[in-house]
């Protein structure tokens, strides 16, 4: 069948709208029509070559549509059910059976590689095969092709457009909050980072009724809109020791810090915000594969510290994305204060705005 979609050709290049040729749904596989996708950072380091995934490329990985069609072997969904899309994982090794998809030992070959497990991409232009199945979707498009595996239906009430980011991004700050940190009741949290991410992680913190929610952020727009959502303090890092201003505020150091830049000089920062038995969580994607950080060895031990690196929110998409769902139906998890809406065909004025701060997180309608 024909689609269009957002097609990358070459490395930190515009996406080009194009026609394309999707294969019909194998056995295991389920057609979806998508009426909204996320973009997400994860895309455009594909598309630039961190994850070196083949161009021409289809990425979008956060897509929500209906059902077309199923495959014989899918009984997980049937056509007309609407759905949220999400990560892909194999079901079968241990940390699938211990409901940690995102751990999954076949992750990296189910999501990256831009083809099927057979050397396949359901995707042709005039007879050049372009790379798919990006996290088993690649939904910068019209329609995409996924598994039963990584789709969660969803009910009929919820705004269908705008859940697609719930796959990743979102669940990935709620959730590194709510699952991975576990953050108590009371508990204080230094948030560095006010995108989709870390503002996720500010709605997450609010659920958790942490005692302190700080958000680290350079644009005013993002802190005003934190505070909005629950965060009880906010910091510009322009010009000050941010873990100064951080201890200001909370003496004795944080009980819990979540990174979601990725940069190796606000990650050293993030560590010196904690105090005793602290834990620091990662999100953020290093500006390159060999980032590495360094670290006192004699602090870490002296005062507990713990860091640990986190996918995906530690989250079991079937059991996580109906929660934050049904905690947005209750009022308690508002994520369309984030969402700007742009068309498909408009998804380099898309990537700009959200460089430019001037979205949080833009949503393509096909």
């Amino acid at each position: 069948m024909k689609v269009i979609a957002a097609v990358a050709r070459a490395p930190h290049a515009p996406f080009s709208i194009e026609t394309l040729d999707l294969e019909e749904p194998r056995d295991d596989e389920v057609l979806i029509r998508i009426v909204g996708v996320g973009l997400c950072h994860t895309d455009l380091i594909a598309r630039d070559q961190f994850i070196p995934i083949p161009l021409p490329a289809v990425f979008g990985h956060e897509g929500a549509g209906v059902v077309e069609r199923v495959g014989a072997k899918v009984s997980k969904v049937a056509p007309g059910d609407r759905v949220v899309l999400s990560f892909a994982s194999c079901g079968v090794c241990k940390r699938c059976d211990r409901h940690e998809p995102s751990y999954c030992q076949s992750f990296p070959n189910l999501n990256y590689a831009g083809v099927r497990s057979d050397g396949t991409s359901p995707l042709r232009k005039d007879g050049e095969s372009v790379s798919g199945v990006f996290f088993r979707q690649s939904s910068f498009a019209t329609y995409a092709l996924a598994t039963a595996r990584n789709i969660v239906k969803v009910d009929g009430d919820a705004p269908l457009e705008l859940l697609g980011p719930l796959g990743c991004g979102i669940q990935t700050g709620a959730g590194g909050i709510m699952r991975s940190l576990a953050c108590e009741k009371g508990a204080s949290l230094v948030i560095f980072g006010g995108g989709g991410v870390g503002l996720s992680a500010v709605m997450g913190a609010r659920v958790q009724e942490c005692g302190q929610i700080i958000l680290v952020e350079p644009y005013a727009a993002r802190r005003a809109l934190a505070l909005d959502l629950g965060a009880t303090h906010v910091i510009d890092p322009s010009g000050v020791d941010v873990a100064a201003a951080v201890r200001a505020i909370a003496p004795a150091g944080v009980d819990y810090a979540f990174e979601s830049s990725g940069l190796e000089p606000v990650v050293e920062t993030a560590l010196a915000c904690l105090g005793a038995h602290g834990v620091l969580g990662l999100v953020g994607v290093p500006p390159k594969p060999e980032s590495s950080l360094t670290f006192n060895l004699a602090s870490l031990i002296t005062y507990g510290h713990s860091i640990k690196g986190i996918i995906e929110g530690d989250s079991d998409p079937d059991e996580f994305i109906p929660e934050l769902i049904a905690l947005h139906r209750a009022g308690r998890f508002p994520f369309e204060k984030l969402i700007k809406t742009f068309p498909l065909a408009a998804i380099n004025e898309a990537v700009d705005a959200q460089h430019r701060g001037d979205c949080v997180k833009a949503v393509l309608i096909p």
